[in-house]
């Protein structure tokens, strides 16, 4: 077993508000999105992925006695807080709805899921590159660190520092020249400049690279400030409660992810799910939640389905617990791989609990040929990883119910593990009979025999 140390609860900073208080916040940051999710919920039809349709927006405005653009702004934030789930043309209820009014914890979870979203409710400024943009949404937790470390306001032209300074690590750890905006690398064979005009214009680059710094932490600031996280005055931000609240808990986590024995907050996701696979779920939730703390959302969930794509079928199930762990915000990365066989079962899985089914039901949703595939890339994780016995045991959580039926479908199924996983489960099984009924379906889906 893997020896922990414990550490009493941390205590959030003095003169954060109770947790009831910060719902109350929360909800109040939220109140026009679930009236738009309780509307959308009950309305056949509402719209898409994309924003409401002209006939619906239209109608939720005047049903709901709000702007067109209101609507509209809070229909994406209901999305993204995971008050909402489109099926279709046809919205759900999320599960943080059916909870708003009598969960805390769902609420808090849900104004986090947008405040990790900020960069999705504020559109960037147009004309502006999407490296330097992520670069910025990449160097955005350090800004908001100072801004918790400093306990109250901090200057804008601190924060641009900060920020410019953030930004030129990033170029330097991938070995990028800074460029302004607009601007490419010269050719080699470029002419040098000609005229007065033209030599400024080819070193005005540092300054326009700061003017684009500045335009960008604005954005990021206002961002922050739409989803409740600071306040802005003249020439200072300031964290709000919440906002304070949700950073300690970002920095406490990774602060003991760093004090773990297997140090997971600097590994890929692959060491990580590999450092956690012998957890027991509650401390591996823990270091799923430091581990993405240390990264934007959306390179987390790129980085763990990219494992979940490999060969490991144990780091693929883990992968997904990993994503539960992340929840809306993976929602429409989860739901891009249906389409993967390998991957589907997982992320039928997947959305089946994050819309609120029960984890003991969420088989119900995959069919036969899903459940089977998903019975062998599990016996396959537990022939690489597990103990003998576990592969036998596994044979009881078949949906077959007989084995006969079970090698007939496992044969059909056409997993890439099932020789081997056959193989091992006839090494394994103490009944002679038995064996040897697996070890002659092994040899006949080697040699693509009936």
């Amino acid at each position: 077993m893997t020896t922990r140390r414990t550490r009493p609860a941390p205590r959030p900073p003095e003169g954060t508000p109770p947790r009831a208080e910060l719902a109350r916040q929360a909800r109040a940051v939220l109140a026009d999105a679930v009236r738009i999710a309780h509307w959308a919920a009950g309305t056949p039809g509402p719209g898409t992925a994309a924003p409401l349709a002209a006939h619906a927006l239209e109608r939720a405005a005047t049903a709901l006695e709000l702007s067109p653009a209101q609507v509209r702004a809070g229909w994406d934030r209901a999305r993204l807080a995971g008050l909402v789930e489109l099926h279709g043309d046809t919205a759900r209820p999320g599960w943080r709805l059916r909870a708003w009014d009598r969960d805390d914890s769902a609420v808090l979870r849900g104004w986090v899921a947008l405040f990790d979203a900020w960069s999705l409710v504020h559109a960037a400024p147009e004309g502006i590159e999407a490296g330097a943009v992520a670069e910025a949404v990449e160097a955005v937790p350090q800004v908001l660190s100072l801004l918790q470390l400093s306990a109250g306001s901090v200057t804008v032209p601190a924060l641009l520092d900060l920020l410019g300074q953030r930004v030129a690590e990033l170029q330097e750890e991938r070995c990028e020249v800074p460029l302004g905006p607009g601007r490419t690398a010269p050719a080699a064979s470029a002419a040098p400049p000609e005229t007065a005009a033209d030599q400024a214009a080819a070193t005005a680059g540092p300054a326009r690279s700061a003017d684009l710094n500045a335009l960008l932490l604005d954005w990021a600031l206002e961002g922050l400030a739409a989803v409740g996280a600071l306040t802005l005055g003249k020439g200072h931000a300031t964290l709000t409660p919440l906002g304070n609240w949700a950073v300690w808990v970002k920095l406490e986590q990774i602060c003991v992810a760093a004090q773990s024995p297997a140090g997971n907050i600097e590994q890929s996701a692959a060491d990580m799910l590999l450092g956690c696979a012998r957890l027991t779920p509650g401390p591996a939730r823990d270091e799923y939640r430091a581990w993405l703390a240390a990264r934007t959302v959306g390179s987390a969930v790129a980085e763990l389905l990219a494992v979940a794509r490999g060969e490991d079928a144990l780091l693929r199930g883990l992968a997904f617990e990993a994503l539960r762990v992340v929840g809306g915000p993976a929602e429409p990365e989860v739901r891009a791989v249906l389409a993967e066989p390998s991957l589907r079962p997982y992320a039928l899985l997947w959305l089946a609990e994050y819309e609120g089914n029960d984890p003991d039901d969420a088989q119900d949703v995959l069919s036969r040929e899903e459940a089977t595939w998903l019975w062998v890339d599990t016996a396959a994780a537990v022939a690489d990883h597990g103990e003998t016995g576990l592969l036998v045991r596994h044979l009881d959580s078949a949906v077959q119910g007989t084995v006969p039926a079970l090698l007939d479908e496992v044969r059909a199924v056409g997993h890439p593990r099932t020789v081997q996983v056959l193989v091992a489960l006839a090494a394994a099984h103490p009944d002679p009979a038995l064996a040897k009924a697996v070890r002659r379906a092994a040899f006949q889906v080697h040699t693509g025999g009936a």
